[in-house]
């Protein structure tokens, strides 16, 4: 069994899963809120809240172990990725490219067992989430690219649960988008020489490292805003601007643990206090509505 779990700890590894942290609360959040707009829940509740898992996890695997195959060539010349799997010889590209198709697949009809408009959208949404390893190669607004395919998540939870749209997920969606942007900004700093040298485009290489850091501190304000207008158009209470002000302090600390001149606490601030964010929003509007969703879902009377 010891070769079996090496290799899922390989995969795991690959596709950075516990990154998924990023994201997945917000669905999560989208969710929690989608369920409250309804007058009933649905039947099928806890199947969809499954499958909304399932797409997520599937989704974003298929996306970075898409990134990987692509950027294989890219990953060997650079002394940061150069021990990555596909590089070190640790996973096949073939086995790759498999795990993709594989990840995608289940993505996809994860979406038709949730309904026909998730189903329909997953198509132009998972396009969406791979080209963003191919626009690296053609434009500085890769960060944008990545912050809408990962952003995408709290609108396709939003759908599975009520099958229609509202501003509330777009809010949550503009929030993600310009909070991933921003740190995914900070995090290729360390990569700009060696990006200058092979070609790639980024804000970094665009507009200097010190412009860059400026460029990220606007697109976190903007998240923050999001953040917030997205819980005065929900109506939700005191708790949920509370736990809001600590992301807004978190976003202060990660722009004053690196600096221009020093990104040495980049992981830090990359993993650490960006998976944070999204976890304190998610327990923000869980504790919020806790009282309303258990009287909705029927578990105690109103």
């Amino acid at each position: 069994m010891k070769p079996v779990f090496r290799s899922l700890f390989d995969y795991g590894k690959m596709v950075k899963l516990s990154h998924t942290l990023f994201a997945l609360p917000f669905a999560a959040f989208s969710a929690v809120l989608a369920i409250g707009s309804l007058e009933k829940p649905p039947g099928n509740l806890l199947i969809l809240l499954g499958l909304i898992l399932i797409c997520m996890v599937s989704a974003r695997s298929a996306a970075m172990g898409f990134n990987r195959y692509v950027d294989r060539e890219f990953d060997k010349k650079n002394p940061r990725t150069a021990m990555r799997e596909i590089p070190s010889g640790t996973i096949s590209e073939k086995s790759v490219l498999l795990f993709v198709i594989l990840s995608s697949v289940i993505f996809i009809v994860s979406t038709f067992f949730i309904n026909k408009t998730c189903f329909l959208l997953s198509f132009p949404a998972l396009a969406a989430i791979l080209f963003y390893s191919y626009s690296k190669r053609f434009t500085f607004f890769c960060h944008i690219i990545l912050g809408f395919g990962i952003g995408i998540a709290p609108l396709g939870a939003w759908l599975a649960i009520t099958e229609n749209i509202s501003l509330i997920p777009f809010l949550l969606f503009f929030g993600l988008l310009f909070h991933i942007s921003g740190f995914d900004i900070l995090y290729s700093t360390q990569d700009r020489e060696i990006d200058i040298s092979l070609g790639l485009h980024s804000i970094p290489v665009k507009f200097g490292i010190r412009n860059s850091f400026l460029i990220s501190r606007m697109f976190h304000i903007a998240a923050f805003l999001f953040f917030i207008s997205a819980g005065i158009y929900a109506e939700l209470g005191i708790i949920y601007f509370g736990f809001v002000s600590v992301t807004g302090v978190l976003l202060i600390i990660e722009h004053r643990l690196i600096s221009p001149d020093n990104l040495q606490k980049l992981p830090i601030a990359f993993f650490h206090i960006n998976a944070s964010i999204s976890v304190f929003l998610f327990i923000g509007v869980i504790i919020d509505r806790w009282s309303f969703l258990i009287s909705k879902l029927g578990i105690m009377p109103a």
